[in-house]
């Protein structure tokens, strides 16, 4: 496998694969892997699933592109999908899950904007990531993604993630200002952070006392990977925005912008577009994999499993001098080392079979597709104990 071509922005691993189906892919002298990353949360209903195949066959014979000059029918169908399952209202689709937090960002903007505020101030959360746009990074946090790229636009007051206290005192020296607070419910690439229970219910209460936008990055954690469709939904709430990428699509680029009606009419004709988001093939390909979750009963089983694999996972790893802490919510599951670990990944892949990612560089990070099963459990609990 040559690479000489390519830009160098990724360093991948010496593997490639011809095919997969369901949770297993199979490299190119036929070996077979167990995937427990679904390509970074993305292949929530597994690979090659037969009624993705036959949708996206049928729609590549009709009709794939016309642009967002004209109505396009599986558009609507998926935005009120989306909206009926998230309380939200409306949808704006994307390519991907960076330019669905620019949609978000751009909002905020026209939220304070609206309110007459002409400097307004977003806040985000430390270690946080939000994509690699350049208004994107500037909402992140992390000096490897932001090295080379300074100044960054945008304006942006950084809080801890589930730190109350630190945002009582930004809204105390910055509170005029702020027009949005916008985090992910779960830190995916700083290695499966999980806020306290309470968090998002917190935020809640003090975006709308304040009059702020609650903006949700849901990009990871949405459509299925906690073990409900969203995470907020676990606390009770709703956001005012929400975005979502890779399991929408399992594979095929989407993005989405969801937000509530007051704030979803902030864009006008002309404010906002995209030649390619929502096209016909993304947007069927995005009802399909709805139908199939609930269909085949995946938001239980991902909080089934994922429950198994956590309580697994924390009986053979507790008295591991390497493993500080087991923590996760459904099938997104954080395995901090005391040291790093950078060949990890490598290792799994060529003694076990077993594909896994390693963030931040000692956190092993599992994200396997919604379809796992109790045997496989076993088989990634087996594989990581032997690693380690």
């Amino acid at each position: 496998m040559t690479t000489a071509c390519l830009m160098t922005t990724y360093q991948p691993l010496a593997l490639s694969f011809t095919h997969g189906l369901g949770t297993r892919l199979w490299d190119q002298q036929g070996r077979e892997y167990l995937d427990a990353v679904a390509g970074v949360a993305v292949t929530n209903v597994g690979h090659s699933h037969p009624r993705l195949v036959k949708a996206i066959s049928e729609q590549a014979g009709l009709l794939l592109h016309t642009s967002n000059l004209y109505g396009i029918d599986w558009q609507q169908r998926l935005a009120q999908r989306l909206a009926r399952l998230s309380g939200l209202d409306q949808a704006f689709f994307n390519n991907s899950g960076a330019e669905a937090n620019e949609t978000a960002l751009k909002l905020a903007r026209l939220h304070g904007w609206k309110k007459g505020i002409e400097q307004p101030l977003v806040v985000v959360m430390e270690n946080a990531f939000h994509g690699r746009t350049l208004g994107t990074m500037a909402a992140s946090d992390g000096p490897s993604v932001r090295l080379g790229f300074q100044r960054l636009p945008g304006d942006f007051i950084k809080v801890g993630f589930g730190d109350l206290t630190a945002l009582e005192a930004v809204t105390r020296e910055f509170g005029p200002s702020i027009v949005a607070v916008l985090l992910e419910p779960i830190q995916g690439e700083s290695g499966v952070q999980v806020a306290a229970p309470g968090y998002l219910k917190a935020l809640r209460a003090h975006c709308s006392q304040h009059g702020w936008l609650l903006m949700l990055d849901e990009i990871q954690t949405g459509i299925g990977r906690t073990g409900t469709w969203f995470a907020f939904q676990q606390e009770g709430i709703v956001p005012d925005v929400m975005t979502l990428a890779k399991g929408l699509g399992n594979g095929i680029p989407i993005g989405a912008c969801l937000a509530r009606a007051p704030v979803a009419k902030l864009f006008t004709p002309g404010s906002h577009g995209s030649t390619f988001g929502g096209n016909p093939l993304a947007c069927r390909v995005g009802c399909t994999v709805l139908d199939i979750i609930e269909e085949q009963g995946l938001l239980e089983n991902a909080a089934r499993q994922g429950e198994r694999l956590l309580a697994r996972l924390r009986v053979e790893l507790s008295e591991h001098p390497q493993v500080l802490t087991i923590r996760g919510r459904g099938l997104m599951i954080g395995i901090e080392l005391a040291t790093p670990q950078r060949d990890l990944a490598e290792r799994a892949a060529r003694e076990q079979g077993l594909l896994l990612n390693v963030t931040r560089g000692k956190v092993i990070r599992l994200l396997p597709p919604l379809t796992l099963g109790s045997n496989e459990v076993e088989m990634i609990v087996r594989g990581i104990a032997r690693l380690l």
